[in-house]
């Protein structure tokens, strides 16, 4: 089934016609670190990758999240594309972090399992897609020209300071396993922190990516 495309093309498209607080919520948690996880199309747009998102910030990293507020509104109708998500708190997050990872969720389609790593951020995508190997996850990573590689430079992961970051989409399949199961959630959500921990200090020490 062809997705349809998406209303908005632009944050202030969406804000003439949006009620905030009714129709979407915007949580911001700035931690003062200079890693931010992002949720640009959380709540019901992409169910789960709130929660997901929140469990890898685990009250350390910067954390936003963009939220649709109605369960029975169609993905379309809130989502705007990473490309073009130009929500300007989410900007500001991004603009000032040196490690972006957004968190999205992808349909099944023939793949149910495996959450597919993208970005411009070759080195810490390819660390995530390691650890969530090594804990038990089926991941993969995507590059340019694949279907939701993450790989445009406008993309909203790739706007850090380092203008590179991380994608993950994550199969609809996975995402109700997370929530459903705390254990697995945590595990899945460990083995990223894990892998930004250790790309952060390597980073950090100056040493060959």
């Amino acid at each position: 089934m062809t997705r349809k495309p998406d209303r908005y093309n632009s944050f202030s498209a969406l804000r003439e016609h949006e009620i905030e607080g009714f129709g979407y919520r915007i949580h911001l948690e700035d931690r003062s670190s200079h890693v931010a996880v992002i949720a640009p199309h959380g709540g019901f747009i992409e169910p789960a990758t709130s929660e997901i998102a929140l469990a890898i910030a685990d009250e350390r990293y910067s954390l936003y999240r963009f939220e649709g507020l109605d369960a029975a509104r169609l993905h379309h109708e809130l989502h705007i594309t990473a490309e073009k998500f130009d929500e300007p708190i989410a900007n500001g997050l991004v603009s000032g972090s040196s490690i972006v990872v957004a968190v999205h969720g992808r349909t099944d389609r023939d793949d149910p399992l495996t959450s597919w790593i993208g970005g411009l951020d070759t080195s810490l995508r390819d660390r995530i897609v390691e650890a969530l190997r090594l804990n038990g996850f089926a991941a993969a990573a995507r590059v340019k020209g694949e279907a939701l590689a993450g790989a445009s430079t406008g993309n909203i992961c790739n706007r850090g300071k380092r203008q590179a970051g991380v994608q993950l989409e994550i199969p609809r399949g996975v995402r109700d396993i997370l929530v459903k199961d705390a254990e697995k959630m945590k595990r899945y959500a460990s083995a990223i922190r894990g892998a930004i921990d250790e790309f952060d200090r390597v980073l950090s020490s100056g040493e060959s990516l």
